[in-house]
């Protein structure tokens, strides 16, 4: 929606319509991606049509929303002749408002107020919903010369047009005509595709090592009577077609019965951003002597005039996009591996901005402000120890486990790390907590040992306990480089990789403390918001 819209009308109000532009990752090319209806003679226009985008948090998707006059006869849009204004945002920032509703100004009009836009998302709920269940069999055919039969079930799903598609294999059981099943999970939506009373078939196998597996029979049940959960009408006749054709007095091939039932709610990243979950980013960076000297263009730390370095490079890339979801844009930002002034203590989490009681740098730019005034006034030393910075960060996160803030920790550095015992103990100790940790080696080095912390493998342990959860992500940067130069590139694939477990690490740490999102969050109502741009 739209109010106090600029008149360029001279007999009546504007005819205003909204175009949605997207930019390409890495590219500077903004491509249109829909436009709204027209709406006749009004400045304050609530637009019904809404656009449908796909999500990823870790990618910067930046938006574009430009505002014209048009006549609605005419499809033909003159940016010089019936432009209103235009405003650009990002998808995370819309997502990452109160409420999913962002309020921006329009400009683009030297000396004109063009007025204000209102940007709402909601999420397509498309049945979210996550079935538990399991069946147990009685008195099936047997099927085996030697011995009984192996069964097992398959699950069909009916679709539109009559025919089924598999949605789900149960595990063999051998040797048995009364098996029992263990339970399984299955998205609802791939059950019944959200209609309660469609058409489920169940097949009943008996399995043989040669792939023919032998049909025992069928039965036919649908979402709405399994969800009735353990009764009578639960206990489904195993029926062969052929068998019940030839034979008078053929009954049935045995009974299935469902034993248990239960629905839970598979909630999203955007469910918990919605309902005020915050992201709290924080930064630490190397200072160890190995980077070389800062002023020696051969430095990692040297700071060009004409580009970036690989810190400021992954910094910048990694809380651009993160900022969006944190609604203070405060960030708390360390260095370790160095000799502080007046008396040359070594520090293994020294705040970049000199202030021990208020680390907190203003954004992102803020940050890379207090990491270039560092640089000068720090001198560059060791060893490489990740424990104290993990654990400063884990101290804050203990303090808030309620679901209302998680923290993110992004650690760069160009070494190999020298505390890993004590290191690999603060990560079991934060895996219990609301925290993740992303590391970003820069520079040549061989980053070997850094894998055993990314428990992608094998998870992270520490004597004799593993981490609850895999919070680190482990990435080189020299992998993401864009070989032609180009690093808007560089930093959108490196954001891409280390950005994307994050949604799934924060579910799993919800999930497992039974957090569920709160109600999403609502701004200053407005008239008819339930209407989307």
């Amino acid at each position: 929606m739209i109010r106090s819209l600029l008149d360029v009308d001279t007999f009546s109000k504007s005819d205003p319509v909204v175009v949605l532009y997207v930019q390409g990752v890495g590219t500077k090319e903004w491509r249109e991606f829909g436009r709204t209806e027209v709406i006749d003679n009004t400045r304050n226009p609530d637009f019904v049509r809404k656009f449908v985008l796909d999500f990823f948090f870790e990618e910067k998707q930046n938006l574009r929303f430009d505002v014209y006059n048009v006549d609605s006869r005419s499809c033909n849009i003159s940016k010089h002749k019936d432009f209103l204004g235009q405003t650009f945002c990002t998808l995370g920032e819309i997502i990452g408002s109160t409420g999913g509703r962002l309020e921006r100004t329009l400009s683009g009009i030297p000396g004109k107020k063009c007025g204000v836009i209102i940007l709402a998302a909601e999420e397509l709920s498309n049945c979210r919903d996550i079935a538990t269940m399991q069946l147990c069999a009685n008195k099936l055919d047997k099927k085996d010369f030697f011995g009984k039969s192996d069964p097992f079930l398959v699950f069909y799903r009916s679709n539109e047009d009559g025919t089924f598609t598999i949605c789900h294999k149960t595990e063999v059981i051998k040797n048995t005509l009364n098996p029992v099943w263990q339970p399984f999970t299955i998205p609802v939506r791939a059950l019944c595709n959200g209609d309660y009373d469609r058409t489920v078939k169940v097949d009943v196998y008996d399995w043989d090592r040669d792939g023919s597996h032998d049909f025992i029979g069928e039965f036919t049940t649908s979402y709405r009577e399994l969800s009735r959960g353990q009764n009578q009408f639960n206990v489904y006749e195993v029926l062969n077609p052929k068998k019940k054709g030839k034979k008078k007095k053929y009954i049935n091939s045995g009974t299935v019965t469902l034993l248990s039932f239960k629905v839970e709610s598979e909630y999203t990243f955007v469910d918990f951003i919605r309902g005020g979950t915050q992201l709290n980013f924080t930064v630490a960076i190397d200072f160890t002597a190995s980077n070389g000297n800062p002023s020696q263009p051969t430095s990692l730390h040297y700071m060009s005039p004409y580009q970036m370095n690989a810190y400021a490079m992954a910094l910048k890339a990694v809380g651009e996009i993160i900022q969006d979801y944190d609604s203070d844009k405060l960030f708390p930002a360390y260095g370790f591996g160095a000799k502080l002034p007046p008396d040359g203590k070594i520090s293994h989490a020294f705040p970049l901005n000199g202030d021990s009681d208020q680390p907190n740098c203003v954004g992102i730019e803020g940050v890379l402000e207090a990491y270039f005034q560092s640089l000068r006034t720090v001198q560059l030393y060791g060893p490489t120890n990740f424990a104290p910075v993990i654990n400063k960060v884990a101290n804050c996160a203990a303090e808030i486990t309620d679901g209302s803030q998680y923290f993110v920790l992004l650690m760069i550095t160009d070494g190999v790390i020298s505390d890993m015992v004590q290191t690999k103990e603060a990560v079991v100790n934060a895996a219990s907590l609301p925290l993740s940790i992303i590391i970003v080696g820069v520079g040549p080095a061989e980053f070997d040992a850094m894998e055993e912390l990314d428990g992608d493998e094998v998870r992270v342990s520490s004597r004799g306990r593993l981490a609850e959860r895999d919070i680190v992500q482990f990435v080189p940067f020299r992998d993401y480089i864009d070989r032609s130069g180009n690093q808007v590139l560089s930093m959108a694939r490196l954001a891409k990789d280390v950005l994307a477990e994050i949604p799934d690490q924060l579910l799993s740490f919800m999930k497992s403390r039974g957090i569920e999102p709160r109600p999403a969050l609502s701004s200053s109502p407005l008239p008819a918001l339930h209407r989307h741009i």
